[in-house]
């Protein structure tokens, strides 16, 4: 099929999906991954493929810069521990986990570490889409987690793929890798967002603004992989400190235009994404056999329960440990119960990134011998997705509603302090304004007051009111 063809037939599809999502009542992603199964069914269009290079430089870029934009850089601090250990040493565990399993079915060793590093991530995108049923914080962390794993996932992986073909690596160049992963991406992104500081706080005009905001996370990425760093975590950083830095870069105008635009493209990127995902499991499902087929199906539902096995144990282990070494009252308001560590472990998608570094695996060793196991990656990665995906996420909602979540007051809490900041703004500027508008001191000073009665119902924490009972208990309602 030629490139109109893919881009009507890909748009048909993501257009059923919203349209269909809302009657049946099911997530689009979930859906649209559907609809590619389906799709996948006619032979024409299993020609459609999906090359690694088209998912890690066209899609992620802007779906992963649009969730950083939309990502609180305030809940990233408060549990900037957690997150750093989740998208480091949870990720290595996981990956040798899933690589054990898958050896223990047959698989080559390399080709199962590969498989770890593919599969150990869980997907931005993926929690972004069916994750919303989870409390704020919960959310948030999760998402800020799957935003930075990537980096200690393609190192994992290149480590693999050199170790496949022939290579050899000391401690301390895996510890260079590691350190240039995480550091050069952290670099480049914050480069980029520095730059797009210094020209978009001299520019006024909206469609100028939102132009350069796409192509900030474009050149966030090419930086990064150009001095062998990750440019998925360049495009984070990017995002990150492009959305700290907004209220001087931006205007009303732009982030109207901002705010209607990107998740349009987001939405669309991501329903492709879906969709190509369903075809891609289809094309390889009918290059191989059965009798190897029902053999990798064994290997998708013991890598598929191994996930959230491992990612259970691990958060249940870094909790005791955190208990035992800090004991600071402020410490213990943020320990994870054992439910809240349960629906975190169901709620650990994969997506985009697993599927794209098992397409990258290399064809061939240096020696020209075919790469041992890569159908077989690919076809695990792929399934895994579909797994966790159409498994876990319509039952997340039900695990969620099973943890007896307390109220989580995060985000009005955030909302709070925003409406805080801006009537105080409004205080300090009003004199000023006032004088360059030859607005009376009367006029003034009762804005003035007015304001300062709104920031004390701000400051006033408030409280729903308790129904009143009568009769056996039952509450009556207010007239």
């Amino acid at each position: 099929m030629d490139g109109l063809e893919t881009t009507v037939t890909l748009g048909l599809a993501v257009f059923a999906g919203a349209v269909l999502a809302p009657r049946l009542r099911i997530a689009a992603p979930l859906l649209l991954l559907v609809l590619g199964l389906a799709l996948g069914a006619v032979p024409a269009l299993r020609e459609i493929k999906l090359p690694p290079e088209t998912v890690l430089l066209l899609f992620l870029p802007v779906m992963l810069f649009w969730e950083s934009l939309t990502t609180s850089l305030r809940s990233i601090k408060r549990d900037l521990r957690g997150i750093v250990i989740l998208s480091t040493l949870l990720v290595v565990a996981t990956a040798f986990a899933v690589a054990w399993i898958a050896t223990l079915f047959g698989m080559p060793w390399n080709a199962a570490l590969i498989l770890g590093a593919a599969v150990a991530p869980p997907d931005a995108t993926a929690v972004a889409a069916l994750g919303r049923t989870l409390p704020h914080r919960n959310f948030m962390l999760l998402k800020a987690e799957s935003l930075t794993n990537d980096g200690t996932a393609l190192v994992l992986y290149a480590i693999a793929v050199g170790v496949a073909t022939g290579g050899t690596f000391t401690p301390l160049e895996i510890t260079g890798m590691v350190l240039l992963s995480y550091l050069g991406g952290i670099a480049a992104g914050a480069v980029v967002a520095g730059a797009a500081y210094l020209a978009l706080r001299r520019i006024g005009d909206a469609t100028t603004i939102n132009i350069a905001l796409l192509l900030i996370p474009f050149v966030a990425y090419l930086l990064a992989e150009l001095i062998g760093a990750s440019g998925v975590l360049a495009v984070v950083v990017a995002g990150l400190l492009v959305s700290f830095a907004a209220p001087h870069i931006s205007t009303a105008a732009s982030r109207r235009q901002t705010e209607s635009t990107w998740p349009l493209g987001s939405y669309l990127l991501n329903g492709s994404l879906f969709v190509l995902v369903g075809l891609e499991v289809q094309a390889i499902a009918h290059e191989i056999t059965a009798a190897r087929a029902w053999r990798l199906l064994a290997v998708i539902v013991a890598v598929w329960l191994t996930l959230p096995i491992v990612r259970f144990v691990f958060q249940t282990v870094t909790v005791a440990l955190i208990r035992f070494l800090d004991r600071r009252p402020s410490q213990r308001a943020r320990r994870m119960s054992y439910r809240a560590r349960v629906v975190s472990a169901f709620a650990g998608f994969r997506g985009a990134v697993s599927l794209a570094i098992a397409l990258s695996v290399p064809t061939t060793l240096a020696d020209g011998q075919p790469f041992p196991g890569r159908d077989d990656i690919i076809f695990v990665a792929a399934g895994v997705i579909v797994m966790t995906l159409v498994l876990q996420g319509p039952l997340l909602p039900a695990v969620v509603r099973w943890a007896r979540f307390p109220a989580d007051t995060t985000q009005t809490e955030e909302l709070r302090l925003a409406e805080r900041a801006i009537t105080e703004a409004g205080v300090a500027a009003l004199p000023e304004l006032a004088a360059q508008h030859e607005v009376s001191d009367e006029v003034r000073d009762r804005l003035a007051n007015h304001y300062r009665d709104h920031l004390h119902l701000v400051d006033t924490p408030t409280t729903p009111p308790r129904p009143r009972r009568c009769g056996r208990g039952r509450p009556r309602a207010r007239a």
